[in-house]
């Protein structure tokens, strides 16, 4: 299928999805819905057929499948009716700051889990593997490093626990 074929396909494409949607914007969609589908399916294309009928043949069973879907319900909003909570910003540096201040008095190892889970969205599994320790290292250390920021947040800094090794 050439390329410049389907592109001087491109006018006619588009009146018809107008007539057939009523819609500019719907229209659009359909027409890119059309090319997306005669280009990812191509090989089913008969080299010197009616390449016109075979895109309408594609919109309009595209078409078909739009009106076999259900609709969303949805109802318009008019920008002025939107009220968009803001939240104010003068203590989110200084909460920023903290937050930086309580992990870097972490332990490294319970840091690393910390962040690898709870910013970077690993799961436990993955955070194993990209440190090379077991599953139950990863989540002793994460628990041990949740109680331990709490504990630095809220003010009342844990003491280190020393022991005397005879």
């Amino acid at each position: 299928m050439d390329s410049a074929a389907l592109l001087g396909e491109l006018p006619r494409l588009r009146r018809y999805a107008r007539a057939l949607v009523r819609d500019r914007a719907a229209a659009d969609d359909l027409v890119q819905d059309t090319l997306e589908r005669a280009w990812s399916r191509s090989a089913q294309w008969r080299p010197g057929g009616d390449l016109r009928a075979w895109l309408f043949g594609i919109m309009h069973n595209l078409r078909i499948d739009q009106l076999r879907r259900p609709e969303l319900a949805t109802l318009p909003i008019a920008d002025d009716d939107l009220e968009v909570p803001i939240r104010a910003t003068q203590s989110d540096r200084l909460e920023v700051g903290d937050l930086e201040a309580a992990l870097a008095g972490l332990p490294e190892e319970q840091r690393a889990v910390l962040l690898l889970v709870a910013l970077e969205e690993m799961r436990y599994e993955q955070v194993a593997h990209a440190l090379g320790i077991p599953i139950g290292t990863v989540m002793s250390r994460l628990a041990r490093g949740r109680e331990r920021l709490r504990l630095i947040l809220e003010g009342s800094v844990p003491s280190a626990k020393l022991r005397v090794v005879r």
